[in-house]
């Protein structure tokens, strides 16, 4: 059942992401302020639903996680902690450290996506047969796992641009 909702939540928010992104564009401040006001508990909610959606589909349905879904996880699931803390001090400079594990995360993301749609193989866990190759969720004809991670990776980098600008 919650295999069913998952995938229309991602598309509903890839759709959300570029009104903001147009939002930004088109210099709406209405919506970037109060995105930029509340970026940290923005951030805080975006990590934990893709730490609380990858431990459902790993655990919660035994989907087994390849070597560069672990990675992306060493890259996102610490940001709870960092974000947490940020919200404790109140520290809207969360986003100066956060970034930096959320484009190595993108990358990575980025190349599982590429790999899975054909592209070159460049690691043995992407080689013919592969486990990072395996494809446990397909909808819309775009969104996969890792295309839900990179989904978190841009949230999560528009919130530090948007939190820098209202700064």
């Amino acid at each position: 059942m919650i295999t069913q909702i998952i995938p229309p939540l991602v598309l509903i928010s890839n759709i959300v992401f570029v009104l903001v992104v147009l939002a930004l564009v088109f210099k709406v401040p209405s919506i970037t302020s109060w995105i930029g006001k509340h970026s940290v508990v923005l951030g805080l909610l975006v990590v934990l639903a893709s730490i609380i959606g990858s431990l459902y589909y790993s655990l919660g349905l035994g989907y087994e996680p390849c070597e560069l879904c672990w990675w992306q996880r060493i890259l996102l699931y610490p940001q709870l902690i960092l974000f947490l803390t940020a919200l404790k001090h109140k520290d809207g400079g969360v986003f100066r450290y956060s970034w930096r594990l959320t484009a190595l995360a993108a990358a990575v993301s980025l190349y599982q996506i590429y790999a899975q749609s054909g592209g070159k193989s460049l690691l043995a866990c992407t080689s013919a047969g592969g486990a990072c190759l395996k494809v446990y969720v397909h909808a819309f004809g775009y969104i996969t796992i890792p295309v839900m991670s990179l989904t978190v990776c841009a949230y999560l980098l528009l919130l530090a641009y948007i939190s820098k600008k209202h700064d």
